[in-house]
């Protein structure tokens, strides 16, 4: 402003002293507005990215939502839109056809996806779940407080459900016997429900979720047992951030910057989870700010620091450790082709100026 205060002084001398040059100033002057004007808006101007989730506006999709109201993605330069999914592998296919250019998916599921679509282009480019979330939750009521108790049992299933599609290999890893456990296919919205009714005595499905969504249906704490899967013989990873390759080999700095944004979006819900529920909250008015603040915290505690992500920072994956997760995958899935976990998963596009790191 004080450059326009001085500008707009001597432009007053000038038109007093060389009237005969007014309309010379004044066309110099109003170009020289115009110029500053468009720098004015390419310095703002964003990308606009849309973002598909593997699932609907819940506690741990807060990060992404700080990374929106707290302004990182807009100092990356983009402009993110997040929209909600249906299941674990439901970003899959909106990435691999270019629907959607960056999207959050069940890293086994796409292991097992480019395997039956071979050259699809989608890969991995961040671990967010280091460990994850699949389990096997029960009501200690109805006899399931560890993984033998399903024999002879009801197990509450929806096909799609990323922790089910790990089940074989869990039941593998504790000697279950899996022609004395009754399988019911249910679906996603009536899951929690049957056990709540006791119409099963377990389901499959994310710790956090499952394990909350039956408090708020008013199962007693003390009556829930979680059974987490990568405390029970897998050592699987998780949920990770997917990129169209296609899309990311032309913008690399985009998806980048896009992996910063979200890497300081976790910090933030990390240091403070209630203020991400609340962003969750505006999103998804029917959710209660309490719960998806235990939700939250569950995903964070178990899920996204570890002593992995501790040590190393968010993101990326140990070598040795994807090599045997992809073998355990092979307990449970024939895979077509030879397993090449260069194909699933990539660490070219994260940041490396230390935005990863969560100490």
């Amino acid at each position: 402003m004080k450059f326009l205060d001085s500008s707009a002084r001597d432009f007053a001398a000038c038109c007093v002293r060389f009237e005969n040059r007014e309309k010379t100033v004044i066309k110099s002057l109003a170009l020289a507005t115009a110029g500053l004007a468009l720098a004015v808006s390419g310095a703002v101007a964003q990308t606009k990215v849309p973002f598909a989730l593997d699932w609907k506006f819940e506690g741990p999709s807060a990060a992404y939502f700080a990374a929106i109201d707290n302004g990182h993605f807009a100092n990356e330069g983009l402009d993110v839109e997040v929209s909600a999914g249906s299941g674990s592998l439901d970003a899959i296919p909106k990435v691999a056809t270019g629907a959607f250019p960056i999207g959050f998916a069940d890293i086994n599921s796409l292991v097992k996806f480019l395997d039956q679509n071979p050259g699809a282009p989608v890969i991995a480019a961040m671990m967010v779940y280091d460990k994850p979330p699949f389990a096997v939750v029960g009501r200690v009521s109805q006899g399931v407080s560890t993984p033998g108790d399903l024999e002879g049992k009801v197990l509450g299933a929806p096909p799609p459900d990323g922790a089910w599609a790990q089940f074989p290999a869990f039941a593998s890893a504790n000697g279950l016997d899996v022609s004395k456990i009754t399988v019911e296919p249910v679906g996603f919205p009536t899951r929690e429900p049957m056990l709540a009714e006791g119409k099963v005595d377990a389901i499959t499905g994310f710790s956090f979720s499952s394990y909350l969504n039956l408090v708020r249906l008013g199962v007693p704490e003390e009556d829930i047992s979680v059974i987490l899967m990568a405390d029970n013989g897998l050592s699987l990873y998780g949920n990770a951030i997917i990129v169209n390759t296609e899309f990311a080999a032309a913008n690399a700095d985009t998806v980048t910057g896009f992996l910063r944004a979200v890497a300081m979006g976790w910090k933030d819900v990390i240091a403070d989870p209630d203020a991400g529920a609340a962003m969750v909250t505006k999103r998804n008015p029917a959710a209660d700010t309490a719960l998806e603040a235990r939700r939250l915290k569950l995903a964070i505690v178990a899920n996204v620091v570890t002593d992995y992500t501790m040590a190393n920072g968010m993101g990326g994956v140990d070598a040795d450790r994807m090599a045997a997760s992809i073998e355990q995958l092979a307990e449970n899935y024939e895979f077509q082709n030879t397993p090449d976990a260069s194909l699933y998963f990539t660490d070219a596009y994260l940041p490396t100026d230390g935005s990863l790191m969560l100490k």
